[in-house]
């Protein structure tokens, strides 16, 4: 039922009539990776089940398995309208810069020559966001990584948001990529900490704007909230009816999806949609140059697990200490942007 009524979503949006010959399209996505961590011990963080050692029995056979997968998927998302492939992916649980040297050179992938921004971060674990990008597409001018300092709790440590502008195909745009805290020890307690991450969020996107009320910015992650939540409806502020979104104000296009039944994961027999795209009116209403089209979530049945109770749920890498030669525990969104070639 979940997958029809997807297909039903993506299939009744209007569709742009020779769009190859009237407009440039560009992707956009973001992939929460699932524990893409290298198989050497780092005393610095607690990485210890990913290592040959550990409970995992993390050896290198499997970690190359990981890297195969990860940029097969990366090299499929929203190729049917953007054939050259993601301009930009932004990414969550990231270990370090080697994990994102060996994945960019991945055959699937090698050939679109991509970079990445990435900082490590205070997450005891170690795992970090990153952006990736295509150097045809996407020019950096300038990152940093901002950590969530949360009030009376110095011993907090969580992963950073990753801030980057720059240049996309001509047209300055701003990326904010987001892990904001999980709902491990349970929602209700952990609730507090996603509120103080969606402040950290609207700051930055509200700097951003307060220099330049024209700025483009796309802020993506994997919220650990779905779009009704409160740390997203309410503190983020991003409205899910497009009407009557101002320039500056931010629109979340996957409160629709959730209505639908549309989800990123799937926990105790329900779907949620923690992984989302979220953009200022500019880029919506898009005057001058890109903006904005569709979201989707990649969802294809070679990235669901195929049989048994968890049939149709994300195929995952581990259940538990047992290797299942997976993908991740969660579909990846991505965006389409648009603009007419004579703009």
């Amino acid at each position: 039922m979940l997958r029809l009524l997807f297909f039903l979503f993506v299939f009744s949006l209007p569709m742009l009539s020779g769009a190859q010959d009237k407009f440039k399209i560009v992707s956009v996505g973001f992939y929460n990776v699932e524990n893409l961590f290298d198989t050497e011990d780092d005393p610095s963080v607690n990485d210890d089940e990913f290592t040959v050692a550990g409970a995992n029995n993390w050896t290198q056979e499997r970690y190359n398995k990981k890297l195969e997968n990860m940029a097969e998927v990366i090299s499929k998302i929203g190729i049917d309208k953007a054939p050259k492939g993601l301009s930009v992916i932004g990414l969550c649980e990231i270990e370090n810069n080697k994990v994102l040297d060996d994945l960019v050179k991945q055959e699937a992938i090698a050939k679109r020559n991509y970079q990445y921004v990435h900082y490590d971060s205070r997450e005891r674990r170690g795992v970090d966001v990153a952006l990736m990008y295509n150097p045809a597409h996407f020019k950096v001018t300038s990152s940093r990584a901002v950590p969530l300092i949360v009030k009376d709790k110095p011993d907090f440590f969580t992963r950073d948001q990753l801030v980057v502008s720059g240049i996309l195909d001509g047209e300055p745009i701003h990326f904010i990529i987001n892990h904001w805290p999980s709902r491990r020890g349970g929602e209700k307690r952990s609730y507090p900490l996603r509120l103080e991450a969606a402040r950290l969020c609207k700051s930055l996107a509200d700097s951003i704007l307060a220099t330049d009320s024209t700025a483009k910015i796309i802020i993506m992650g994997d919220f650990n909230d779905d779009p009704v939540n409160k740390s997203i409806s309410k503190i983020l502020e991003a409205k899910c009816d497009s009407s009557s979104i101002s320039a500056k104000q931010l629109y979340n296009p996957m409160c629709s999806m959730l209505k639908k039944g549309i989800g990123s994961l799937a926990y105790r027999d329900s779907w949620n949609l923690f992984d989302q795209i979220i953009i200022t009116g500019n880029v919506l209403h898009g005057k001058n140059g890109y903006k904005y089209y569709t979201t989707r979530i990649f969802n294809e049945p070679f990235l669901m697990q195929k049989e048994g109770a968890f049939k149709g749920y994300p195929f995952r890498t581990y259940v538990g200490t047992t290797f299942q030669g997976g993908y991740s525990d969660h579909f990846p969104a991505y965006m389409f942007l648009i603009k007419e070639k004579n703009n």
